[in-house]
């Protein structure tokens, strides 16, 4: 009796198993990474002549092998010495790549050529969220006045056409957040070193732009997010500052 009792109880357990881990995100792994092939695309003027800012893409996924390509000639190593595809001050290598996926986001490791992972979910809405949500307004600055309130129409006047959102129109397969860490910076006040980041971070985002129009890919340099979201969300340090986030697709 207490046999069959027991039996019945692991059946019962194993059937309802699947229903609990329904819907449930499923733990992220590492996600190694091909050698990048770098034969491909076309010639450097050509891909300066296809470089263009584009606001649609396919939402085909990318393939492991364009992935791993896109990731190294943004910011990967490309010499024996560690240094890398894109330049930065005093060699500080301070932007970090979050790459933003269906399945989680993900930090790019150059040195191991991988993504490790960071938080579970597709959060690459959270990527090209406007900060505040939509509509919001920024504040007003220190010394300005604050925006005059809009008069109402006159009774039977149409209402103005109000531009469409600056964002994309959808998430692309794969949004590439870029931070710097201010900290591997070994001199400098706060905002020179702000200063130097940004032009590192817009470094990075150049390369990818002009990867992208080499070999058939589309994106656009982004500096519209919600950065206190994001740093939340990847639980960035004091001194990681977001800049940039390109999405990148194939030709829609």
């Amino acid at each position: 009796m207490k046999r069959s009792c027991l039996a019945g109880f692991l059946l019962a357990a194993l059937a309802l198993a699947p229903v609990l881990s329904w819907g449930q995100p499923q733990e992220l792994k590492p996600i190694k990474l091909n050698e990048p092939n770098k034969t491909r695309g076309v010639s450097v003027m050509e891909a300066f002549a296809l470089r263009a800012s584009v606001r649609e893409w396919s939402d085909k996924d990318l393939s492991v092998q364009d992935l791993s390509d896109l990731l190294w000639a943004a910011n990967g190593i490309n010499r024996p010495d560690g240094k890398r595809t894109a330049p930065s001050a005093m060699n500080a290598q301070d932007i970090d790549i979050y790459v933003f996926m269906k399945d989680g986001a993900y930090l790019y490791d150059a040195a191991g050529q991988m993504l490790k992972p960071v938080v579970a979910g597709d959060h690459r809405s959270e990527v090209t969220a406007r900060p505040g949500g939509p509509g919001a307004k920024p504040m007003a600055k220190p010394g300005e006045k604050p925006e005059a309130k809009p008069q109402m129409p006159p009774p039977g006047a149409k209402p103005e056409a109000k531009p469409g959102p600056a964002g994309p129109a959808s998430p692309a397969p794969v949004q590439l957040f870029l931070i710097s860490d201010i900290s591997k910076f070994r001199m400098g006040e706060t905002a020179g070193k702000l200063e130097i980041a940004a032009l590192d971070a817009g470094i990075v985002s150049q390369n990818i732009a002009l990867f992208c129009a080499g070999t058939g890919l589309v994106t656009r340099p982004r500096a519209s997010m919600d950065k206190a979201k994001l740093k939340e969300l990847l639980k960035l340090t004091d001194t990681q500052y977001p800049f940039l986030n390109n999405p990148v697709g194939y030709k829609k």
